[in-house]
């Protein structure tokens, strides 16, 4: 088939499957802005794909549907310009260019866009236009699956430096891990497993990179990682890379003020999650659903999603056994990010209860609650919003204790999201440093 005919097959699908209730649509817009009837008979769409072009007035109706500038239909022609509206990486089968392996971006393709993208092609589309395998290289030195598990391991320590000593130092390793990869999969062969491999593990250098951008407080760059990230994980077909990839791209988007956009891509998110198998990622995606519904506003959609949490938790094997993802994921985690939605809501009490469970002494054993030693920079900002919580029932010297140990925890942890929980504290403890135990933590930590 003609790449053209790989586009319009996307929008087609994309759009509800049916050729001439897609071109129904379009006639629809074609007449909306003045261009008189159009006809809508199926064969027309088999000409386009074809080689026949639509005249000018179809491509400006057609345009406007997908949410693309008249201007591209007039800079670009036809069919360059459709590629605005589809996502590379559905059609890799046959171009088998992994963002990992393009040039730059073209100019003008905002981030917003591909996430748009992204979201349609990891959500509903997945399943219908799942993107092949990275081609398989034929000259170069000859790698396999051993090259693969070394880069995989290397993502793993990368993962537990961020956890233990913030984000700081762990972007440039991202980087770098991210141009080591991409190298091999450009001038090395392989097979179509070490490539779908390699590329996977491409896209998780870059989430990595995104996650750490946004930690170290560099959103915009975050963005971008997370981007080619998620489009390197589409072609690479790995849903533990792709689910994991958007949840965390979904937390930058609801802690900076973009609820419902991180709701689409969590719901994205859990296709792909549903097809790793696993339980503990279902657990986490409705939990970080609910916080992206928490920070919209919405207590009834996120009081579901933590319901769905609980549920799906309780159909986790044992953390040793799950996803090597998932290391992090266990019930105290669940619990801290249940009682986060819960003080987004209003709601102070059950957060605390959330986060009291987190910590409950009797889920030690089995290795269910939170370990703050493990993870200092989220224990340090799951700290200070429950002293915020404490705070918002005046129980003032609880949240002052509370305090003390989030600080402690972010000792020599380098994080700008952690140090800013901790001043967004001070400021609320600032009005009542009246109180002898406030006033002598404000000077501690001045």
């Amino acid at each position: 088939m003609s790449e053209v005919g790989d586009l319009l097959d996307y929008l087609v699908a994309h759009h509800g499957g049916k050729a001439e209730a897609f071109l129904k649509r379009i006639a629809a817009r074609h007449e909306h802005m003045g261009f008189g009837s159009m006809a809508t008979h199926k064969q027309k769409l088999h000409r386009w794909k074809t080689g026949t072009h639509p005249d000018r007035n179809t491509q400006f109706a057609l345009a406007d549907f997908l949410g693309c500038p008249r201007r591209d239909v007039v800079e670009l022609g036809w069919p360059a310009w459709l590629h605005r509206a589809v996502p590379d990486a559905l059609l890799a089968p046959r171009r088998a260019t992994p963002t990992a392996l393009k040039a730059p971006r073209k100019a003008g393709e905002t981030v917003e866009r591909r996430r748009f993208m992204i979201t349609a092609a990891a959500g509903g589309m997945a399943l219908a236009l799942a993107p092949g395998a990275p081609a398989t290289a034929r000259a170069g030195r000859r790698v396999g699956d051993g090259l693969a598990a070394l880069h995989e391991q290397r993502l793993i320590a990368l993962r537990h430096l961020d956890d233990k000593i913030g984000s700081g130092h762990v972007y440039n390793a991202a980087v770098n891990e991210f141009d080591m990869i991409t190298g091999a999969l450009r001038t090395a062969s392989y097979s179509e497993e070490t490539g779908r491999r390699l590329l996977a593990a491409a896209a998780d250098a870059q989430r990595a990179a995104g996650w750490t951008a946004y930690d170290s407080g560099h959103p915009d760059r975050a963005e971008t990682h997370f981007a080619d990230a998620s489009e390197d994980a589409l072609s690479s077909q790995d849903p533990e890379v792709l689910a994991t990839t958007l949840s965390f791209w979904a937390i930058k988007l609801y802690s900076t003020g973009a609820p419902q956009e991180a709701v689409s891509l969590v719901e994205a998110a859990k296709v792909h999650g549903r097809a790793t198998g696993s339980a503990r990622m279902l657990a986490m995606l409705h939990a970080r659903a609910s916080r992206a519904h928490a920070r919209a506003g919405d207590l009834r959609a996120s009081d579901r999603e933590a319901n769905a949490a609980m549920d799906a938790y309780s159909n986790a094997i044992s953390l040793t056994e799950d996803l090597p993802s998932l290391y992090w994921v266990n019930l105290g985690e669940i619990h801290q990010l249940l009682g986060s939605s819960a003080l987004n809501l209003g709601h102070p009490a059950r957060a605390l209860d959330h986060f009291q469970q987190a910590a409950t002494v009797g889920l030690a054993e089995l290795q269910e609650s939170y370990d703050g030693d493990s993870f200092p920079r989220g224990a340090a900002i799951y700290e200070a919003r429950a002293a915020e919580a404490h705070l918002e029932l005046d129980a003032i010297e609880e949240a002052v204790a509370v305090a003390h140990l989030a600080v402690e925890h972010m000792g020599g942890v380098n994080s700008a999201r952690g140090s800013s929980a901790l001043a967004d504290l001070r400021t609320k403890l600032r009005v009542h440093r009246s109180v002898p135990e406030v006033r002598n933590f404000l000077e501690f930590t001045a």
